[in-house]
């Protein structure tokens, strides 16, 4: 199995159908205030960072980080539409696509990673904690969401 993971706009097909279907699974487990997903455009938009990883040349799964700056040495990333096909599960992508994420955010000299996931995403929710991430309180845009958890992880540490 050839594992390949590269950075390319979220509007190539391969990456808009990613996205979609991540909207596809998630939409029906949340009321429209808990989607805090990025459309294809506003990945875009906010300049996010993403990538595809292919098995064998078959586009499986994606991520993104976007990075921002809240003053005082407070620079953080936050992964974006992370996502693998249910046909791919089970064969360590997940935990590929996030340590390229991780990797990618420290080349860029950030040391502080979050994300937002959503209560009913169990097997999301175990990836995270068991890659080292801590829940945390609200960050950038966040409210209290009881649909909602938010994580951290300090890289390189």
């Amino acid at each position: 199995m050839s594992i390949v993971i590269a950075q390319e706009r979220p509007d190539t097909p391969d990456a808009q159908a990613l996205v979609v279907e991540l909207d596809s699974f998630l939409t029906p487990l949340y009321p429209d205030e808990s989607h805090h997903g990025y459309s294809v455009e506003k990945l875009i938009a906010q300049g996010v960072a993403f990538f595809v990883l292919r098995v064998d040349g078959a586009a499986a799964a994606c991520g993104g980080v976007q990075f921002f700056d809240e003053g005082s040495d407070q620079k953080f990333g936050e992964i974006k539409r992370m996502y693998v096909r249910p046909a791919y599960r089970g064969r360590g992508l997940s935990k590929a696509m996030l340590a390229h994420l991780e990797s990618y955010t420290l080349s860029q000299g950030v040391d502080l990673l979050r994300l937002e996931t959503g209560l009913y995403q169990t097997e999301a929710i175990s990836l995270y904690e068991k890659m080292g991430y801590a829940r945390t309180g609200p960050f950038g845009p966040y409210t209290d969401d009881p649909l909602s958890l938010l994580y951290e992880k300090r890289l390189g540490a």
